[in-house]
C-alpha cells in the first residue's frame, strides 16, 4: 500500500505513514494495516521494538481521513463509520497494551487519529515543530481514539481545557500534559532510528533525549484549574465569564465555536475516565458517542462546515453551550447494548 510503508529493519518493526500531501491523514485501510503489523510482530522474536514515523515536514498525522465517513453518513449509511471507529479503537487498545516498546516520532501536526497511533506508545518523541491537539469538538465529535484517557490523566483539570478548546500543545506542553515523553531535535532522528534498528534497545531513546522547552501550560495550571474545576459545564461557563482574563476569554471563544453537544459530552467523559483503570473503558465510552454521532449528533454538520463547504459556520443542533441538557448527554453516552464495542 502506497499510503503506508510497513517492513522489518534490523531488530525493529517499521511503520511509516506516507501521505504527506494529505498531512498523513489516517485511512481505514491504514488502520487495518497497522493492526495487522502489530499482530504479526507481537510474537516475532526478530522484532524487539516497533517504530512509527511519517514522511513530510508538516505533519506526523493530522487526523483521520473522514471524507468517506461523511459521504456514507450523508447517504444514510451509518455502518461504515461505526465499523471504522470500532476497528480503529481496537487497534488503539492493542497499541496501548503492546508488550514490546513502541517508539513514535511526531513532527508537525499530530491530531485526532494521529494521537491514536502515537501517543499510546511507550516512547513518544517530539521536536521543535510538534503541535499536538484533540480538536474533535470542532467537527461535532469528542476526543476519541483513547484521547479522553490521556486527557483524564493530564495534571489537574488540564484535560477539560485541552479537550474542549482544541488548544495546540508544543513539545514542552505535550510532555507536561502526558502526550509525549522525550524531546529530541529532528536532525538527530535518523541516527537514532538507525541505532534502534541496529540494537533493538529502546533505551537508546532516553539516552538521546534533550532538555525540553518550557511548558506554557504548566505556568497556567493554577488558572486553568480554577476555571475548569466546576462541577458542571454551567459552573465552568460561570467561572469563565467572571474571570475576565485573556485565558478565560480565549477559552470561551474556542468552546463556543465548537459543537455544544460535543463539548458537554467531552467534559462528562474526561471526568468519568479519571476513574478508569485502563484504556478499554475509555474507548468503550468514546464509541458510545461516535456510534451515534452521525445519526443523532452534530458530526455531519461539523464535517460539512469544516471540510466540505469550508464556510466555518456550522449550524449546531443546540444554539449555545447552555442549551445542552442532561438528557441530551445521556442520549449520546448511554450503553449501546448488543452494539457495544468489543475487543
Amino acid at each position: 500500500m502506497d499510503d503506508i510503508h510497513i517492513r522489518k529493519a534490523g531488530h525493529a518493526g517499521r511503520i511509516t505513514l506516507n501521505r504527506p500531501k494529505a498531512l498523513n491523514a489516517l485511512s481505514y485501510d491504514m488502520c487495518l494495516a497497522i493492526e495487522a503489523a502489530l499482530d504479526d510482530w507481537r510474537n516475532d522474536d526478530g522484532v524487539s521494538l516497533v517504530i512509527i514515523d511519517a514522511q513530510g515536514d508538516k505533519a506526523f498525522c493530522a487526523g483521520g481521513d473522514i471524507q468517506e465517513m461523511y459521504d456514507t453518513a450523508r447517504a444514510g449509511n451509518f455502518e461504515y463509520g461505526r465499523t471504522f471507529w470500532a476497528d480503529e479503537y481496537r487497534m488503539n487498545a492493542k497499541l496501548a497494551e503492546y508488550p514490546k516498546p513502541y517508539v513514535a516520532f511526531m513532527q508537525g501536526f499530530t491530531m485526532g487519529g494521529g494521537v491514536g497511533v502515537s501517543c499510546h506508545g511507550s516512547h513518544r518523541v517530539v521536536c521543535d515543530s510538534s503541535q499536538i491537539a484533540m480538536p474533535e469538538c470542532g467537527i461535532g465529535l469528542i476526543p476519541d481514539v483513547g484521547g479522553s484517557y490521556i486527557l483524564a490523566n493530564a495534571p489537574g483539570h488540564l484535560g477539560e481545557y485541552l479537550g474542549t478548546t482544541a488548544t495546540r500543545m508544543g513539545p514542552g506542553d505535550a510532555i507536561y500534559a502526558g502526550f509525549a515523553d522525550y524531546f529530541i531535535d529532528r536532525q538527530h532522528w535518523p541516527a537514532l532510528i538507525a541505532r534502534l534498528e541496529e540494537t533493538g534497545d529502546a533505551r537508546q531513546v532516553e539516552s538521546a533525549a534533550q532538555e525540553p522547552p518550557e511548558s506554557p501550560l504548566a505556568a497556567q495550571q493554577g488558572a486553568i484549574d480554577a476555571l475548569f474545576s466546576g462541577a458542571s459545564l454551567k459552573a465552568i461557563l460561570t467561572a469563565l465569564g467572571q474571570a475576565e482574563t485573556d485565558l478565560s476569554a480565549r477559552a470561551q471563544k474556542a468552546m463556543r465555536r465548537n459543537s455544544p453537544l460535543a463539548v458537554a459530552c467531552a467534559i462528562r467523559m474526561i471526568r468519568q475516565a479519571r476513574s478508569f483503570s485502563d484504556i478499554r473503558a475509555a474507548l468503550d465510552l468514546e464509541y458510545r458517542f461516535t456510534y451515534r454521532s452521525a445519526q443523532t449528533g452534530d458530526f455531519i454538520e461539523g464535517i460539512r462546515a469544516a471540510i466540505i463547504d469550508k464556510d466555518r459556520s456550522p449550524h449546531w443542533q443546540h444554539a449555545s453551550l447552555e442549551d445542552v441538557s442532561e438528557e441530551n448527554i445521556m442520549t449520546m453516552l448511554s450503553p449501546l447494548g448488543a452494539a457495544a464495542l468489543t475487543f
